[in-house]
């Protein structure tokens, strides 16, 4: 019977045995230190000679760096540290002898470790970037779940693009037509809003946009979610719960992946909703006085929101940007035709956008007008135009970059980190 790290606690003064890989391996005189990680966690395996067999000893000696064994021993609470434990190892077994693996201790340049990205992946710290990732999945499905929206699958493989094709990789549909991968599932997704009334789809999609910040890439995920009968501010209250919810459930069960992270979670534990609010127009005059030289009808740049969001220590949103710089989908607002019912929520910690939301444009003759004056084609958007036409109800959307919020909660300077293997302008390899 094999046991876990993780269930070591329950396991003290037992004999258990392991199965995993040796992350660092030290000797000291007729003691042998094995580091051994098995995928739920990290322990130290004891050998001392004296208490072994010699050819268990002599087994001990030969496992190097990221050798994979099996470890049986007794289970002991360490005697300095709450919470950790030890094994106190009675037999080894050398499943297979690493040799000279590649990723010493000592520093590595970011190419370096990209283009070992298949070994990196082992190290504690990418373990724990991992795990976080897969717990604000989790969290996510959850928030869905218990709001009443399902999961719709929408096509990576498009006719045409949300928001024009200059950004998008392009392909030959069996050397007939053009074809897109996708960049976001959004107008799928309110197609079927009038099936099932909220819904979200979580998969991957594509940028072909040639930008090398911190920020981007080439390939990543995105959740997109849509609801009917929701008005731009329920979409707001959606979205900071959502968040909210997310943020609480990885301080809840990631405090060992944020302690090798050596990420503060006291910032993280302010995230509690309302979030704070900002119009475009009130954010201007804010990046003005901060001696930016925005102009008033400017998008925010990447500058511009970390000025932002070193200001509050909560998420904010930006809301109601200037039409001429937004999507022809979003609706205009009643109350001013020169601005969108839309918000991005920005990160705190300098982080910048992690959401981008809107209230859809459910008017046939209005949604038209904007096709018209994006210059699009009438004939690739003749379906979305068709949702305007038969029992078109107000209705809102929002989509969140995996990402970026694994980046945030994990407190990374680039999101190259936060996939397992990154798509860059420059990288495609592993």
């Amino acid at each position: 019977m094999y046991h876990l790290i993780s269930e070591f606690s329950g396991l003290v003064g037992q004999t258990a045995t392991i199965r995993g890989w040796a992350y660092n391996v030290r000797c000291s005189g007729k003691i042998a230190f094995l580091q051994i990680r098995d995928g739920s966690g990290f322990v130290q395996a004891v050998v001392v000679q004296n208490q072994v067999d010699e050819i268990t000893w002599q087994k001990a000696l030969e496992v190097t760096l990221e050798s994979s064994v099996k470890i049986t021993g007794m289970v002991t609470k360490h005697p300095k540290h709450d919470d950790v434990y030890e094994l106190q190892v009675t037999a080894l077994e050398l499943v297979q002898k690493s040799e000279d693996y590649p990723i010493g201790k000592k520093e590595h340049g970011p190419d370096f470790l990209l283009d070992n990205r298949h070994l990196w992946l082992r190290a504690p710290s990418q373990w724990a970037i991992q795990r976080v990732r897969n717990q604000i999945i989790l969290a996510t499905y959850d928030f869905f779940k218990d709001n009443g929206f399902i999961k719709i699958d929408s096509p990576i493989l498009t006719p045409n693009a949300c928001e024009g094709t200059t950004e998008l990789f392009e392909i030959d549909y069996f050397e007939e037509r053009k074809a897109y991968l996708s960049q976001s599932g959004q107008l799928y997704l309110e197609a079927a809003i009038s099936s099932v009334g909220r819904c979200f789809d979580f998969g991957p999609v594509f940028r072909a946009e040639k930008s090398k910040t911190r920020r981007h890439l080439t390939e990543f995920w995105m959740m997109d979610a849509e609801a009917a009968f929701v008005e731009h501010e329920e979409n707001l209250r959606i979205q900071e719960n959502l968040v909210a919810f997310i943020v609480k459930r990885v301080l809840e069960t990631c405090q060992a992946e944020l302690k090798i992270l050596e990420r503060d979670a006291e910032p993280l534990k302010k995230v509690v909703t309302p979030f704070y609010r900002l119009t475009h127009a009130e954010a201007i005059k804010i990046l003005r006085d901060k001696g930016s030289d925005i102009g008033d009808m400017d998008d925010l740049g990447a500058d511009d929101e970390t000025i932002l969001t070193q200001m509050y220590d909560k998420p904010i949103f930006i809301e109601k940007y200037p039409t001429a710089v937004k999507a022809f989908y979003m609706k205009r607002d009643p109350a001013d035709p020169s601005r969108v019912l839309n918000a991005d929520m920005l990160a705190p910690e300098g982080y910048g956008e992690i959401i981008g939301g809107s209230q859809r444009e459910d008017d046939y003759d209005a949604l038209l007008a904007r096709i018209r004056e994006h210059n699009l084609s009438e004939k690739d958007f003749y379906w979305y135009l068709d949702l305007r036409k038969y029992g078109s109800v107000p209705h809102s959307g929002f989509g969140y970059g995996l990402e970026r919020l694994v980046a945030w909660i994990c407190g990374l300077h680039h999101v190259r980190e936060t996939i397992p293997f990154p798509r860059l302008m420059n990288r495609l390899e592993p």
